[in-house]
């Protein structure tokens, strides 16, 4: 069992998100909430998954001076990739309705990277997820927005909200990636730094 092979490491998620939280806490981790504002600026030339990449790690970078020896540090990032462009957090309604207009009637990716950083070594690993959004009526964007509010959801979206409810035709991928968090990769990886 993985709560076993932890027993003698400290996990510290590095993470606001109430959804990568409530994952790490169903998944039966102990761990400590750790943290640090991080200007989230890359480069134009990444692509895709080397965003997300990149992300988890600058933000890893910000607690290397302090990681403890038995310290396990998970970092991460999410973003929706469509038609060649990163679709982040929306900063108002208007933002938000441009996007659901992009992703309304088309397939896009959904792609998070995840960082485990110790004392001595760090390992990224990423999901890509395909979701297909059935034609979304304007009244029904807006009926989102008002009442979900996304401003704080790559691509202006949650699919476990009423959106994905009555939106999401077809997915490729893990669901859980789609929520804020590839679950298996962040158990599988742990049991691989815990050996």
């Amino acid at each position: 069992m993985l709560q076993e092979k932890l027993k003698d490491y400290h996990i510290i998620l590095a993470s606001a998100s109430p959804r990568r939280q409530q994952f790490f806490r169903e998944m039966g981790l102990d761990f400590e909430i750790r943290l640090k504002p991080v200007e989230e600026v890359y480069s134009k030339d990444l692509k895709g998954v080397e965003i997300t990449n990149y992300l988890a790690q600058l933000k890893a970078e910000a607690f290397k001076e302090e990681l403890r020896t038995n310290d396990i540090l998970v970092t991460s990032d999410t973003i929706v990739w469509q038609a060649g462009a990163a679709l982040e957090k929306p900063v108002d309604p208007a933002q938000a309705l441009q996007m659901l207009r992009e992703l309304s009637g088309k397939t896009h990716e959904v792609i998070t990277s995840v960082c485990f950083t110790t004392a001595e070594k760090q390992k990224t690993v990423h999901a890509v997820t395909r979701v297909t959004f059935s034609k979304l009526e304007e009244d029904e964007m807006q009926f989102y927005i008002d009442n979900f509010r996304p401003f704080d959801k790559a691509g202006g979206y949650g699919i476990q909200e009423w959106i994905g409810l009555i939106g999401v035709e077809h997915l490729e991928g893990s669901y859980f990636n789609v929520v804020g968090l590839p679950t298996h990769l962040v158990y599988q990886s742990l049991k691989e730094m815990a050996e």
